[in-house]
């Protein structure tokens, strides 16, 4: 019995690496073509909010597009940019397309129309702030007459 060492990694001697990416429909399909980046978020709990911080550098305030709809919270982004440079001897034209949506399901406590948003430095910082929900009232004696 022999071991044989095989990798994943395609070979340009057999050809199977230009096959691999002109001979089927997988190159389209692929795993990363289809990742999408989305913004690292923290989230912290407070005795009267809760804050969420989202690292979304590159953007202004008006990219951002934050929704609170019956218990959802959506913070969603995006941006086009086109570029132009002209010369004598040629054109250059460079388009850049971004966008991403999070969405957070509320806990009950959230009052959906205290929302806050800021955007400094790179961060997007929401403060949610929490109301009172099931307060229950002090126990009352009754007394027997």
């Amino acid at each position: 019995m022999s071991l044989i060492k095989k990798t994943d990694w395609p070979s340009l001697m057999n050809g199977s690496l230009l096959s691999d990416f002109f001979d089927n429909d997988r190159f389209f399909d692929a795993d990363w073509l289809r990742k999408q980046s989305v913004p690292a978020v923290n989230v912290k709990e407070t005795e009267k909010t809760f804050e969420i911080e989202m690292a979304a550098p590159g953007l202004t305030k008006k990219d951002f597009h934050i929704s609170v709809d019956n218990g959802l919270l959506t913070i969603s982004s995006e941006k086009q940019e086109e570029k132009e440079e002209k010369d004598k001897n040629y054109t250059r034209k460079e388009f850049s397309y971004s966008s991403f949506s999070r969405s957070f399901t509320l806990p009950e406590n959230i009052n959906e129309e205290d929302v806050k948003a800021y955007y400094e430095d790179g961060i997007l910082k929401l403060h949610v702030a929490k109301k009172m929900i099931g307060t229950t009232k002090p126990k009352k004696a009754i007394e027997v007459r």
